[in-house]
């Protein structure tokens, strides 16, 4: 047979038992760091202990809430937005902040939703990160339920390429594509596939649009370009590179990867397929994560500096903004031994 709950003990009970007022019974047992005297404090915690009083959790919460910080991002497992929550973590904490952390895998009813509960529980800033702010109708409502957080003393901050009227930080991701797409025909390639990820993605046709433009810069006539789409997942690199072995690499010299998970599948597949990177194939990625310098041969990429991202975002999350400004970081070319030149066209 259950037991009858037990009766709720109040704040207000123990100070009268202890003959204190609610404020210095509330300084004991909340952990002010305004002193009480020892006599009190003594008597305040003898009531407590007869009376069985347990302090609200939920309420301590709620005037906790301006110290923390909800990230609400697209995907937690992979490695980029790894580096980037960590250095959001570290940066906060240095202000003494809390992040908190919610994944909507890209989902842009869950998104709205996210935003909509965090409200309630009044986070002092939310920090988004996503690419896919491109939907009209998604992207009102999303700026819908951001204003009624701003306009309740909240302040919002993107991660990523945004036409969002709020503070951001993003990536060149064209640029980063450039780069990749430029050192590629530099060194002597002649016909290249891209493997691009999903077209709907913004940052990821933003690198493939950079990789093509880098190309054909370089020298490359657009017909020895191939784009092959796919999930931007380390299996959605092993799946095209299988794909394009098993055509026997339809003459292509060089593999650009729209970054370095894609990259990563890609060398597996290429080495259970017996293709040698880089003497059959060179292979790029972007992002620069830490399993690229790990891996053999070890991936050359276009760097991100995601950590800065991660961190930066946490400054101006907690810093006062009268208009949104908007920062954009560059990537930097690390050539590794994933690639490597063909000297018969460098002569």
């Amino acid at each position: 047979m259950p037991h009858a709950a037990r009766p709720t003990v109040t704040l207000h009970q123990v100070a009268a038992a202890a003959g204190v007022s609610v404020a210095t019974a509330s300084r004991v047992l909340n952990g002010s760091t305004r002193k009480v005297a020892p006599e009190y404090e003594a008597r305040v915690l003898a009531a407590a202990a007869t009376l069985r009083y347990t302090a609200d959790a939920s309420a301590r919460a709620m005037r906790r809430a301006s110290d923390s910080i909800a990230l609400i991002a697209d995907d937690l497992t992979t490695p980029s937005m790894g580096l980037v929550v960590a250095a959001m973590e570290r940066q906060a904490r240095t202000a003494g902040a809390l992040v908190t952390v919610s994944s909507t895998m890209g989902a842009p009813e869950r998104q709205i939703e996210t935003v909509r509960v965090l409200r309630s529980l009044r986070p002092r800033a939310l920090v988004l990160t996503s690419n896919r702010f491109t939907a009209e109708e998604f992207e009102g409502r999303l700026r819908k339920e951001l204003l009624l957080y701003e306009r309740e003393g909240g302040r919002v901050v993107v991660v990523g390429e945004t036409n969002l009227s709020f503070d951001s930080i993003g990536f060149d991701d064209h640029a980063a594509g450039r780069a990749a797409g430029a050192h590629v025909a530099e060194t002597g390639h002649r016909r290249v596939v891209i493997f691009a990820g999903r077209e709907e993605l913004g940052n990821m046709a933003a690198r493939t649009a950079g990789c093509v433009e880098g190309l054909v810069s370089g020298g490359l006539d657009r017909r020895a370009i191939r784009v092959m789409h796919g999930e931007v997942s380390r299996q959605g690199g092993y799946d095209a590179a299988r794909s394009l072995a098993g055509e026997g690499l339809d003459g292509r010299e060089a593999i650009l990867a729209v970054n370095d998970v894609i990259a990563v599948g890609a060398l597996s597949a290429l080495r259970a397929a017996g293709v040698d990177v880089p003497a059959d194939v060179s292979v790029t990625g972007i992002d620069d994560i830490p399993l690229a310098a790990d891996v053999t041969p070890r991936l050359t990429t276009v760097a991100l500096p995601l950590a800065h991202a991660g961190a930066e975002a946490i400054r101006l999350a907690l810093s006062p903004a009268t208009r949104p400004r908007r920062l954009v970081a560059e990537g930097r070319l690390l050539v590794r031994d994933s690639t490597r030149p063909r000297y018969d066209r460098l002569r």
